[in-house]
């Protein structure tokens, strides 16, 4: 079997000087992920890959946390994409054999020089997708501001990788200033997934775009588990509402909000959870999800994820033609990769 790895994290050198040089949040997150050297040592990265070269194993590259737009001001941040994106279209360049490919970051908290350095990336660069966070500084993505950056991806046929973005600052309760015991992370994470995949169908975005790929990180986040509310559930969307016409909402899509959230990609960054594997094959079709490890945010800082989702796909008794959709072939067609 060949992996292609869709979604797992990596600093190119240029950006990551550019972090540790940097103050405040990009400081900070380089401290932290100083303990981490397979997410910024380019030796690092291939030992633990070479840990898997009878997997026939490679990688599509993306920044890790935190957003391009959360690193400094609308004026700042522009620079940061630019040397992130440059930074992995140089490692695919040099590496082709370890990094299939690699998904461009904008800055999005400036929408003019995101719009350019999406073009950048993907006619000059060569870039196979845009990772985008679930929100920008809080705000969701179906403004209207950010939507000329979905068209692009649609025109440019790129698929948008979406990745959670939320930190202790957004609290669990309303009589509270923060979030404890990291919930943010565990559950809070799953939830803005699920939330900016809802805006994005409710919106209409999907209806102006009907062509345009979503891999929704983490096996969809909480969407196959909450099938049910998904479908029954959303169709009475507007019963429980009385100051706003949520029934005119649904009315006005082309398609049963189900179906939507069916389109989505998914990918199997489940942390190595059987339970949520199954979940996300029973819901999404497997010409629908991809291989993909979240290395290295394992306890081992690398390897763990791999090995352990390699482990449960191999344990849920596949058939050999869904086993090469998701590890290679659904990859290679939603990156645009040459065909094994």
């Amino acid at each position: 079997m060949k992996y292609i790895d869709a979604f797992n994290h990596f600093f190119p050198k240029q950006i990551w000087d550019k972090m540790l040089a940097s103050g405040g949040i990009a400081r900070d997150i380089g401290k932290r992920m100083r303990n981490i050297p397979c997410i910024y040592d380019l030796d690092e990265r291939f030992r633990v890959m070479d840990m898997f070269k009878d997997k026939n194993y490679t990688q599509i590259l993306s920044l890790g946390m935190p957003p391009i737009d959360a690193l400094g001001t609308p004026e700042e941040t522009p620079e940061f994409a630019r040397l992130g994106n440059d930074g992995m279209a140089e490692l695919c360049d040099k590496y082709p054999d370890r990094f299939s490919g690699y998904v461009a970051s904008l800055a999005l908290n400036n929408v003019d020089e995101a719009i350019k350095e999406t073009e950048r990336a993907f006619s000059k660069l060569h870039a196979n997708g845009l990772q985008i966070h679930t929100n920008v500084g809080g705000a969701p993505l179906d403004e209207a501001r950010f939507f000329p950056i979905f068209e692009l991806a649609q025109k440019y046929d790129k698929p948008i990788l979406l990745h959670p973005a939320r930190g202790a600052n957004m609290p669990d309760y309303a009589t509270e200033d923060k979030s404890k015991y990291e919930i943010w992370w565990t559950f809070g994470w799953p939830y803005e997934t699920s939330a900016a995949m809802a805006r994005m169908v409710f919106s209409g975005m999907l209806d102006k775009l009907p062509q345009l790929k979503v891999l929704a990180h983490h096996m969809g986040a909480m969407v196959p588990f909450f099938e049910g509310r998904v479908g029954p559930g959303m169709d009475q969307l507007g019963k429980r509402t009385t100051d706003e016409d949520y029934g005119a909402v649904l009315k006005s899509l082309k398609k049963r909000p189900f179906d939507y959230f069916k389109g989505f990609y998914a990918d199997t960054a489940t942390f190595g959870s059987r339970g949520a594997m199954l979940c996300g094959f029973d819901f999404y079709p497997d010409d629908q999800i991809l291989f993909a490890s979240d290395s290295p945010f394992d306890p081992e800082r690398g390897p763990g994820y791999i090995r352990d989702t390699i482990a449960v796909l191999d344990k849920l008794n596949l058939s050999q033609q869904t086993m090469e959709k998701v590890c290679y072939r659904n990859a290679e067609k939603l990156f645009g990769l040459k065909a094994s």
